[in-house]
């Protein structure tokens, strides 16, 4: 085999060790010091690198920051698709959640070192919070489209699977919101589980759940 059939691989390995080179060091530079005082330049130095090569991986600092937390998402995701076939939109989505916050292989936030500390600080960063924002709505999308096919249907035209995703993905954020605020950097499973159960108690019961005894003792009285 020619050599140089695999330089396009050495390449790409390369590329990615040199992008969580940079990940790593803007997400300890910027724990330590702060978002506003750690530059561009600094993380490229870090990472033995120079700018342009930063600007090759990341179109700015909150970017590099985040980058630890951008595979959740598409973990969430890959746990999304391996959900049975027959579940309704909205449960595959909850149990994906849950798939990824059980996941003793890639540890997911609570399990990880500092990420609690980098999401506390992006509640009081704007920027870190705006770039947040944006991966979360990549993931969100990438969701629906995993629904859609599901469900064989178009999502410009059914709404069903940005709905589920909305109603899913707005009960992880409202857990991790209070996870954050809370102080205590184990107990997002049981910020999480608290969110959904508040989400299905909102939820319209189905015709199994109407029928009471109560109401079975009305139909049958003469």
């Amino acid at each position: 085999m020619d050599a140089t059939e695999n330089t396009p691989d050495r390449r790409g390995r390369k590329a990615r060790r040199t992008r969580d080179t940079l990940a790593q060091c803007a997400f300890e530079l910027v724990l330590d010091r702060g978002l506003r005082g750690v530059t561009v330049e600094e993380i490229a130095q870090a990472a033995d690198v120079d700018r342009r090569t930063f600007s090759r991986h990341f179109p700015n600092k909150e970017a590099a920051v985040l980058d630890s937390v951008r595979g959740d998402g598409e973990r969430i995701n890959r746990a999304l698709r391996a959900r049975p076939a027959a579940e309704p939109p909205l449960t595959a989505y909850r149990a994906a959640v849950f798939d990824w916050l059980d996941d003793p292989v890639a540890e997911p936030w609570h399990m990880r070192p500092r990420i609690f500390d980098l999401l506390v600080m992006a509640e009081d960063e704007p920027t870190l919070y705006a770039a947040f924002h944006h991966i979360r709505v990549d993931a969100q999308e990438e969701s629906i489209a995993i629904l859609a096919t599901r469900l064989a249907v178009d999502p410009r035209q059914d709404l069903r699977p940005a709905v589920a995703v909305a109603a899913g993905a707005g009960a992880l954020l409202a857990g991790q919101a209070a996870w954050v605020r809370s102080g205590r950097p184990a107990a997002l499973p049981e910020f999480v589980t608290q969110a959904f159960d508040a989400l299905r108690a909102e939820l319209p019961k189905t015709p199994a759940e109407r029928r009471t005894p109560h109401s079975t003792t009305e139909e049958s009285t003469p």
